[in-house]
């Protein structure tokens, strides 16, 4: 790659070539984003060094004498450019770099390859969401959630659910970063809209083997989610207008220091489809009758350059969503509402050449209330979490070896599950009602040296002080290691270790993805998850188009927490510490993924081949069983083809084995009551989950700075009936039992129509 875009000579006298030069410059990432602390090198005539960094701005200066210089850029995760100029008169100088394919610094790779993701070591991958609009998507913009669905080893979690089961982990094991802050709730109507706004968001990092010390307190994995980074360069608008929901995104700069992004969305489902489901009665008046949904979420960032080595960036997200469902028939009146709010102001500093220092304050919440009214029964229940934390992270370079220390702190406040009821005979006791605090303080140090041009490292560790208010505490040391091998430029192998601790563990109540779900912290009683995880790979690049990467696993997880009783568990006796089960577990399986980069048709096969097995004392008299999201088979295959600049078509198609459920194996009568034997725990399993999603979009216009789309999305296409949960029908007639098993279903084919636009 050619990596420089425009190079301006100022003339300031006549200058032999052994005079000194001003060298300034910019080097930034293929999405405009800065690149803070990449390494720019002067290599001249005379075998003289001089090497700077960039600073928090992407900017380097640095004087050398005038000649012929050969110029290497790198940073780590992205390849390594090289350059040879001629440098006479002072001179600026733009650079661009690719983000690496599998970290071999040494491939360069032409400027018209276009990744839309990026398969990193070790687990590890990224991508624009902008760059995968053209992926069939129900509301015509990328889905972060469910693009992460189609990657190796990330289950796919079928319809009316948006959680991550990465690896054999349950739904609170992934680590959900906004801008450096903890994101609880993870979905908006059972996973149909995405999340993410992903016009406010310009990168998706996903680490599947929790590899960086400096994140921790999951299980399973981590996923960045960074919005912008830059200040705006000039006003512009972009959005997306669609049948059931729309948002738009402003880009707002305040001189050449200083701008704002604001994004906004909102949905209108229940004013279109609310009408469609009242009833009538059978004297022709409405009955009262009502199904209604609404969600709205906002992003802000704000961004300010004090000085040429300091930073303010200041990001917020606010979402809330409403359901509401009467029936009248029933007497049924029931509400569930769910929020979240996440505020982070961040400032980076560059302290010298080698050295950047990152501080990062935040405030998350996450709160869901259900409220049910019954023939004169009501009842209420309501759980929140909100965190108040610090990240503090300094980042050097000692004899060229990147280095990052650093310290977290994070308050955790939360009420796993009060529940109010008139009416009834007992009340929710003081415990599970009660307000929990918990403390954790990490440090953490990582270290990325490399031995030679053929093996190369990524070490860290992790250390953990957990405390609760009842005193429970916990100190626990977590090593992360990674090799990396290079035999060829195009062929890297990985070998890895890591250690990952859980102090706050999700507590599911639903089986269909339903908010009603709450987080508890480790305390006397309910004991701290943890996991040792392994992992090897291979990545090889067949062309420069072409690459595929085979990974292969396996953890051994303590500690796991099972919660049989759901919402219908309370009473006066009832405890969290009496009602959840301990067990342990682990899972095992290979990754395979082969992409396509660039050309008229793009896109990627994934394929995950897995076990995941539990085992609890309470649970299958005490045996192994397979736990509910174990599926054998996920299989994704995504692909866009560009007939033109105008006309282009976008085609996902999923396969993956059915989640695992418990089923009587027989029936017999008690007293002339029919009752249920059950045989193993999740003895049985949901129909194969099959998908298929096309999307066609047509341009008006589409340039780097405007843009008009019309998208056209058919979600299952085929219409394929996928169940979400089994529903048991007994019948008894004399001393006769049958059982009907009812499958129901979320949504069969769903059309959607939407226009994109930026200008």
């Amino acid at each position: 790659m050619k990596p420089i875009l425009f190079i301006f000579l100022f003339y300031f006298s006549n200058l032999t070539a052994q005079s000194k030069v001003t060298v300034n410059g910019f080097v930034k990432d293929n999405n405009e984003q800065t690149i803070v602390g990449a390494d720019v090198s002067f290599l001249t005539n005379d075998n003289l060094n001089f090497n700077v960094a960039t600073d928090t701005l992407g900017k380097f200066s640095i004087v050398i004498p005038g000649g012929t210089v050969k110029i290497d850029v790198e940073n780590i995760g992205y390849i390594k450019e090289f350059l040879q100029l001629e440098i006479k008169k002072d001179t600026s100088l733009f650079f661009h770099l690719n983000k690496s394919e599998f970290e071999l610094k040494e491939v360069v790779i032409k400027n018209d390859i276009k990744r839309p993701i990026t398969i990193g070591v070790g687990g590890k991958l990224s991508f624009s969401p902008q760059k995968l609009s053209n992926v069939p998507s129900l509301s015509g913009t990328p889905d972060i959630i469910k693009l992460l669905q189609l990657t190796p080893g990330v289950q796919n979690s079928g319809d009316a659910n948006g959680y991550l089961y990465v690896r054999g982990g349950d739904p609170g094991h992934n680590l959900m970063l906004y801008a450096d802050t903890p994101v609880y709730g993870m979905a908006h109507l059972l996973g149909v809209f995405p999340f993410y706004n992903a016009d406010h968001v310009t990168e998706v990092q996903f680490d599947r083997n929790n590899l960086n010390s400096k994140y921790g307190g999951r299980l399973s994995s981590t996923v960045y989610v960074l919005p912008y980074q830059v200040v705006p360069k000039e006003f512009s608008v972009q959005g997306n207008l669609g049948l059931l929901s729309s948002q738009v995104t402003f880009s707002l700069p305040i001189g050449k220091k200083t701008g704002f992004y604001i994004s906004g969305r909102k949905t209108y489902i229940d004013e279109i489809v609310g009408p469609l489901l009242k009833s009538d009665s059978k004297n022709g008046k409405k009955e009262n009758d009502v199904f209604k949904y609404g969600f709205f979420d906002s992003n802000l960032t704000f961004i300010t350059e004090i000085s040429k080595k300091n930073t303010l960036t200041i990001d917020a997200f606010l979402s809330g969503d409403k359901f509401e469902a009467v029936d009248s028939k029933s007497s049924l009146n029931a509400n569930l509402k769910w929020s979240n709010e996440v505020i982070s102001p961040t400032w980076r500093c560059l302290l010298n050449e080698t050295t950047i220092l990152k501080n990062s304050f935040y405030f998350t919440r996450y709160e869901n209330v259900l409220a049910m009214d019954q023939s004169d029964i009501q009842m209420k229940i309501s759980s929140y979490i909100k965190d108040i934390g610090y990240a503090g992270s300094i980042q050097y370079v000692v004899k060229k070896v990147l280095l990052e220390s650093g310290i977290e702190y994070a308050l955790h406040d939360l009420v796993p599950q009060k529940i109010e009821a008139d009416n009834l005979s007992s009340i929710v006791n003081d415990m599970q009602a009660s307000n929990i605090l918990a403390t954790n303080i990490s440090v953490f140090t990582s270290a990325k040296p490399k031995f030679s041009d053929k093996l190369s490292a990524e070490l860290g560790l992790r250390m953990n002080y957990y405390t609760s208010d009842s005193k429970t505490s916990f100190l626990d040391f977590e090593p992360r290691i990674m090799l990396n091998y290079f035999p060829k430029k195009d062929l890297s192998f990985f070998a890895s270790y890591t250690r990952q601790n859980q102090y706050i563990n999700l507590i599911t109540a639903s089986s269909v993805g339903i908010p009603t779900d709450f987080w508890i912290a480790a305390s006397d009683g309910i004991p701290s998850q943890s996991s040792n995880n392994y992992s090897i790979g291979c990545n090889k690049i067949i062309s420069k188009q072409i690459s595929t990467c085979l990974n292969g696993y396996f953890r051994s997880m303590n500690n796991l927490i099972e919660y049989p009783y759901g919402l219908t568990q309370f009473n006066e006796t009832t405890t969290l510490k009496n009602d959840i089960l301990i067990g342990d577990g682990e899972a095992y399986g290979l990754e395979w993924m082969l992409k396509k980069d660039n050309g008229k048709f793009n896109g990627w096969i994934s394929y995950t081949l897995s076990w995941s097995i539990r085992q609890f004392d309470e649970l299958n008299n005490g045996e192994m069983f397979y736990s509910k999201y174990d599926r054998r088979h996920n299989l994704a295959l995504v692909g866009t083809y560009n007939f033109n600049n105008k006309w282009n078509v976008g085609l996902t198609q999923l396969f993956s084995s059915g989640n695992r459920f418990t089923m009587p194996t027989s029936w017999y009568f008690v007293n002339n009551t029919p009752v249920r034997e059950f045989g193993n725990y999740n003895n049985a399993q949901m129909p194969n989950y099959i998908r298929t999603d096309v999307s066609v979009n047509y341009s008006f216009l589409k340039t780097s700075k405007k843009e008009s789309v019309l998208n056209f999305s058919v979600f299952n296409t085929f219409n394929i009936d996928n169940p979400i949960y089994v529903v048991l029908r007994v019948t008894v007639d004399g001393k006769k039992i049958s059982v009907d098993t009812d499958e129901k279903k979320m949504y069969l084919i769903l059309p959607s129509i939407s226009w994109r636009f930026k200008f």
